[in-house]
């Protein structure tokens, strides 16, 4: 826990492009901007600045769609090659319905169209942009390339903006963590009353993605990077596939 933290956007990356060092970038933009990097900050990344990185981007005029993309095109109203694209990123189709297409992507995330999107790539309606191959490992690279360039130690959460069962708006999740514990685990603890408690496990790693977008912003804000300083956490490298509630345990479906 902190008394205070700090939440610090970066205003100053550069737009990027594929093979970019994403790690360096950061780096240079925290010395632009008098920020730096000390040991103990949980560097906040924007899935879609790694995706541009790792070449995910892809021309729709170069898709063909399948027979069960078409399928599915027609029941969603959604362009057969965008759902094509869906398709390659998802491991099943949950939920098919006009205007919505929901799917469990390879990273086991449930999600509306595996997060394929169209908003901030290249302003143009025929290109889009997928999630990264593997989130966990693109937050472990830049995270030991961050340390090799500075000598800090700090943790790294991918981040990316999802929609939650229930609940209208969207919010900004974690979907590649290195260096952190995920969870908060508050079970086998009393509270202030001396009640033992047996549920509560906060998933830190969510809140700290969802902080960042406070400074990130969704829209023309230009701030891919957010460091947050001053949040006390337990350093430990786990995959934030253990966010994925089991399908078994789904009280709504």
């Amino acid at each position: 826990m902190a008394k205070e933290v700090k939440i610090i956007g970066l205003e100053s990356i550069p737009e990027i492009k594929t093979g970019d060092d994403i790690a360096k970038l950061i780096v240079e933009a925290t010395e632009r901007e008098g920020v730096g990097i000390r040991s103990g900050d949980i560097v906040v990344v924007a899935s879609k600045i790694i995706a541009k990185a790792e070449g995910r981007v892809i021309y729709l005029d170069r898709v063909v769609p399948s027979k069960r993309a078409i399928e599915l095109s027609n029941i969603v109203g959604k362009d057969p090659r965008l759902v094509e694209i869906i398709l390659r990123e998802s491991r099943r189709v949950i939920k098919a319905t006009k205007g919505h297409l929901i799917v469990e992507t390879k990273h086991g995330i449930v999600c509306a169209n595996a997060g394929v999107d169209k908003s901030n790539v290249a302003g143009r309606e025929d290109i889009v942009l997928t999630l990264p191959i593997d989130p966990d490992r693109s937050a472990r690279e830049i995270r030991y390339r961050l340390y090799e360039l500075t000598g800090c130690d700090v943790a790294v959460v991918v981040s990316d903006t999802q929609g939650r069962p229930l609940r209208e708006g969207q919010i900004d999740v974690a979907i590649g963590v290195s260096g952190i514990n995920i969870f908060r685990d508050y079970r086998g603890t009393k509270d202030l009353k001396g009640y033992t408690l047996k549920i509560k496990r906060i998933a830190i790693v969510d809140e700290i993605a969802s902080a960042a977008e406070l400074v990130m912003g969704n829209g023309s804000e230009g701030v891919p990077v957010a460091i947050i300083r001053g949040l006390l956490f337990s350093s430990k490298e786990e995959s934030a596939k253990l966010l994925n509630m089991p399908k078994e345990r789904w009280l709504f479906k």
